[in-house]
């Protein structure tokens, strides 16, 4: 069954803040994001993150850009990994799983590269993590030549693919994205976020189709701030269908504000500081 996921949806399920809430109530997520090169996807996982409500962000990036993210950033939790030619190395992978026991949620992907480092790290946090886990952009390519990964996680999953990941994760290029999108959900035992015009959400069952957006959205970054967008609505205790389809619709209602004003020159930043609008 498919459905349209309206403004009504999004705000009968997104969390309330309780009145004596503090940030240890409101959410942690692990960022695992960036490289050499692609620190701009690490920053705006993070700040997606951030202006969705969450109460604590932890970044980790390899160390040789950790500078850069201290710079840009100042209200994440950022530490530095340890890492191969400005990729995350395997031996990054014992500190992130120090991380993972306190974490509500965990992201990885943007920004990250793909490398014998970067792969040993998404298998690890895989296995390790019974939290939901957003895997997106280079964290799908590593998948996708390794999907054998998936066999035996516990925690939900939840994939974010553009089109062309998502032929490379195995599936369908024909004209009926739902049903192809249907089916490799189930097939990997996921929530599948297959992003585009009207944006599916599924688990291989029920089906919401996203009714907001801007053809301005369509510019490097948007992915990254959604991305982190939809960890955070995780990490706050929403149900993994529930907390994606909120957070795509809120990504494409951020980018419809963005483009009264800005048209098509719209950026992920702008979005990222409408984002406030819409929690009011």
């Amino acid at each position: 069954m498919s459905v349209e996921f309206t403004r009504e949806d999004v705000y009968s399920r997104l969390p309330r803040r309780r009145a004596d809430a503090h940030k240890g109530m409101c959410g942690r997520a692990l960022l695992l994001c960036g490289s050499r090169g692609y620190t701009g996807a690490a920053a705006l996982a993070a700040l997606g993150a951030l202006r969705t409500g969450i109460g604590l962000v932890y970044l980790g990036v390899p160390e040789s850009i950790y500078a850069i993210e201290a710079v840009k950033l100042t209200e994440p939790v950022i530490f530095p990994l340890p890492d191969r030619d400005g990729m995350l190395s395997e031996e990054a992978l014992p500190h992130i799983l120090d991380y993972l026991p306190k974490m509500d949620a965990v992201l990885i992907g943007p920004g990250l590269g793909q490398s014998p480092g970067t792969l040993a790290v998404l298998e690890g946090v895989l296995r390790a993590a019974s939290c939901p886990v957003v895997v997106d952009a280079d964290g799908i390519n590593l998948l996708a030549r390794h999907r054998t990964i998936l066999r035996g996680r516990t925690g939900p999953t939840v994939l974010t693919p553009h089109d062309g990941e998502f032929a490379r994760l195995g599936g369908g290029g024909g004209p009926d994205r739902e049903h192809e999108a249907r089916r490799l959900a189930r097939e990997l035992g996921c929530v599948m976020v297959r992003k585009g015009c009207r944006t599916l959400t599924t688990d291989g069952e029920l089906c919401y189709v996203n009714t907001t957006g801007h053809p301005g959205m369509a510019v490097g970054g948007t992915g990254d701030l959604l991305a982190g967008m939809l960890t955070s609505l995780l990490a706050q205790g929403m149900a993994p269908m529930d907390g994606a389809a909120c957070a795509v619709w809120l990504h494409g209602a951020a980018g419809e504000l963005c483009a009264r004003d800005l048209g098509v020159a719209l950026l992920p930043t702008d979005m990222a500081a409408c984002l406030p609008r819409l929690f009011q």
